[in-house]
């Protein structure tokens, strides 16, 4: 008798801790989705709305990347295939990017903030890396990649990359979300719309303000 109560006991905890482990908000797949109670003004939701499934097509399912134009100010072109590219990836938490770099080109410092990154080179030499958070004491992990190495940046961290060749180089990367977002660290410190108070600026990077209001009038290039 007590050792059926036992297997009750914890066939019972089982399905507690399931049902908790069930229970979870969806990942967000946009920057904010504001709720609304009156849903004839809703424009936006979390994700896609979806088409029959009988009307599908092959069409959905299909995207053409051409090289990209590395004839700019970093060097580097982000070509990116996400849910916006290819409607048919709505739900399944996926896309990639083509990545082409000039000789010395750079995708510079950037984050995902809806999705891991894993990177592989097919032609030319990569120094990449990312940073830690803060509870791990912003660590760098960097590498030298060659053609054929991958490398992974997990969900969040700051990470970037460099061609150290003196070719052009290649970069095909898969991102665990079928719209990661990015953020380019320079772009939104210095390049925000309105602008950061120098005020904020100055204190977070002890510098003098002048040299905050010459950051801020540069023209921070969006590579991607």
């Amino acid at each position: 008798m007590k050792w059926s109560i036992v297997v009750c006991s914890l066939v019972a905890f089982l399905a507690l801790a399931f049902s908790f482990a069930s229970a979870y908000d969806p990942s967000p797949l946009q920057d904010f989705c504001v709720a609304i109670n009156d849903t004839k003004n809703g424009v936006f939701v979390n994700g896609k709305f979806c088409k029959d499934p009988k009307l599908a097509k092959a069409e959905d399912f299909f995207f053409h990347v051409n090289p990209g134009n590395t004839a700019n100010p970093l060097g580097s072109k982000v070509t990116p295939v996400t849910v916006n590219e290819i409607l048919g990836l709505n739900t399944l938490g996926i896309s990639l990017a083509r990545i082409d770099f000039a000789a010395g080109g750079l995708n510079p410092p950037h984050t995902h903030p809806r999705g891991t990154e894993i990177l592989i080179v097919i032609e030319g030499e990569l120094l990449v890396g990312f940073v830690s958070s803060n509870q791990d004491n912003n660590r760098l992990f960097t590498k030298i990649l060659n053609k054929g190495d991958v490398f992974v940046f997990p969900i969040g961290l700051i990470h970037f990359q460099l061609n150290v060749g003196h070719e052009n180089a290649l970069a095909i990367a898969g991102l665990s979300s079928q719209n990661p977002g990015v953020i380019t660290i320079a772009n939104a410190v210095f390049g925000s719309t309105p602008p950061i108070s120098p005020e904020v600026l100055t204190k977070a990077f002890k510098v003098e303000e002048k040299i905050i209001a010459y950051l801020q009038k540069q023209f921070w290039y969006n590579n991607s």
